[in-house]
């Protein structure tokens, strides 16, 4: 990634500069041959290079742009920082609900963009390049491309060049936000993930072009921070990769907060005028913003010198077996750049299998990894495996749901909004899962486990939750399996059993 998301002259983003894209880094003298040569320095890259490292092998990592990637720069860290902002104005501004008053309740975008900073720069030395070096990788910054089938050239600054010669390599390279050929998009002035954090002013007014994660996480946020924020998207529900009824509650607290949800609408234009930038619809509407913030996909980091590897790619992503091997044996990837679940914590386990398969000659399958997700709106949205009506169609899959409003703790809290809901075969074993409503990330991940090692609703039920908790949610689904083993036939035993024993 970039350089463009950090503030010159800032003493925390250059501090984090001088840690993942230090300006003096100085390249070592390349091995005759690695065992492992990774491009890309972000979760997968890291995780490989320094796993590869521990075991003992030769290894070098090559990164053109941040080491850490977007989770760190552009991603996960700024944007949850900035979350737990919105959250906390919430939060002050909802109190009279429950007797606390506080007046006046306005967000000091100076103060929350600083803290943001600093959080990073402090996450920033995990990354480094220093670290690096010290667990013993070869650290190269500049840009990679094959020159062959075992080899991969790197660019430097100032004309440096060198080879790496390798035995294995790894394609850790990510992706990029999509930047659609609207017309007059390169006049406005945009913004993506890669810019919206280098922000010095909050925009009064803020235009969101995509209602998937990133654009609903940051509309609501910047929203509760006091932009007039206003989401556009071409389809017909928030979130359109989650169930609908997850989506109907996030697009109502959205509203609530104040964020003019637009959907079903499509962008002619951008332009500019005395107001601020343009984006006009294509019936005509003109929406005008101070910022303008493109969240509508991301492209995989292809541009590698791919063919010269032998290395298979298309559009979505460089192709790869359930091994996470590229077309060249010796060449695997893992991460975003493959085009499927584009989560760090997916990034980290991919590279784990890959590194297995790639340096100890094991056939660990992508594809026995349960991968969860979750999206960090208030409420949150988290699900794992099958879910929505393409899993209740699913022969023997039935679906059990529980509102949060029956757990005590939602009461309590007075945050009972959402539910869990888990889909099941007639044995208890989950395929699946969505969750909504305060912390469900964080309850997603027993069930998550439930999937990965074979636990069963039965299981889940026979286990004692602490009360009151949010956890309860999970036990009372659990339960509701339980009462279907309960069929008429074993009611009427039951009976004539309590029968007997009067």
């Amino acid at each position: 990634m970039s350089l463009d998301g950090l503030v010159g002259g800032n003493g925390h983003d250059d501090r984090l500069r001088a840690d993942v894209a230090p300006a003096d880094w100085v390249w070592p003298s390349p091995a005759p041959r690695y065992n492992l040569v990774v491009i890309g320095g972000g979760p997968a890259g890291l995780v490989a290079a320094f796993g590869a490292a521990g075991v003992g092998a030769r290894v070098a990592l090559v990164e053109r742009g941040m080491l850490g990637g977007d989770c760190l720069n552009t991603g996960c860290i700024p944007s949850k920082a900035l979350i737990r902002v919105g959250r906390a104005a919430h939060a002050a501004r909802d109190g009279e609900r429950f007797g606390v008053a506080a007046e006046n309740v306005s967000v000091d975008f100076t103060t929350a963009m600083e803290r943001m900073r600093k959080t990073r720069a402090d996450i920033g030395p995990h990354d480094s390049a220093a670290r690096l070096a010290a667990a013993g990788v070869d650290v190269f910054l500049g840009s990679a491309e094959f020159a062959s089938r075992n080899s991969v050239t790197v660019s430097g600054t100032e004309g440096r060049t060198a080879t790496l010669r390798f035995s294995k390599a790894l394609i850790a390279t990510g992706a990029r936000a999509f930047v659609p050929p609207i017309p007059g998009l390169p006049d406005v002035g945009v913004r993506t993930n890669e810019t919206i954090f280098a922000l010095q002013d909050l925009p009064e007014r803020l235009t969101v072009v995509g209602a998937g994660v990133i654009g609903c996480e940051l509309a609501q946020t910047f929203s509760r921070m006091g932009s007039a924020v206003t989401l556009l998207d071409m389809g017909a529900r928030v979130l359109q990769r989650e169930e609908p009824d997850a989506s109907a509650l996030v697009a109502q607290q959205l509203r609530a907060d104040g964020v003019d949800v637009r959907l079903g609408v499509a962008i002619e234009r951008f332009e500019r005028s005395d107001q601020g930038r343009v984006a006009v619809l294509t019936d005509g509407t003109r929406v005008v913003g101070d910022e303008i913030l493109l969240s509508v996909g991301r492209r995989p980091n292809v541009d590698l010198g791919l063919d010269a590897a032998g290395v298979a790619h298309t559009a979505q992503g460089v192709t790869v077996d359930r091994q996470l091997r590229t077309s060249n044996p010796d060449v695997f990837a893992a991460g975003d750049v493959i085009g499927r679940a584009g989560f760090t914590h997916a990034a980290d386990h991919h590279a784990r299998l890959a590194l297995r398969n790639a340096l100890f000659f094991g056939t660990s399958d992508v594809d026995d990894l349960v991968i969860p997700r979750v999206t960090y709106t208030h409420p949150e949205v988290a699900a794992v495996g099958l879910t929505g009506p393409e899993a209740e169609a699913l022969p023997g899959i039935r679906a059990f749901t529980v509102p949060m409003s029956e757990t005590d703790r939602g009461r309590t809290d007075g945050d009972a909004a959402g539910y869990c809901r888990v889909y099941a075969d007639r044995k208890g074993i989950i395929k699946g899962a969505t969750i909504v409503g305060e912390l469900a990330g964080e309850l997603l991940a027993p069930v998550t486990l439930a999937m990965t090692h074979g636990i069963t609703l039965v299981q889940i039920a026979s286990t004692v939750h602490p009360y009151p908790t949010r956890s309860e949610v999970v036990f009372k689904v659990a339960s509701a399996y339980n009462k279907t083993r309960f069929t008429p036939m074993a009611q009427k035993l039951s009976r004539k059993l309590m029968d007997w024993r009067r």
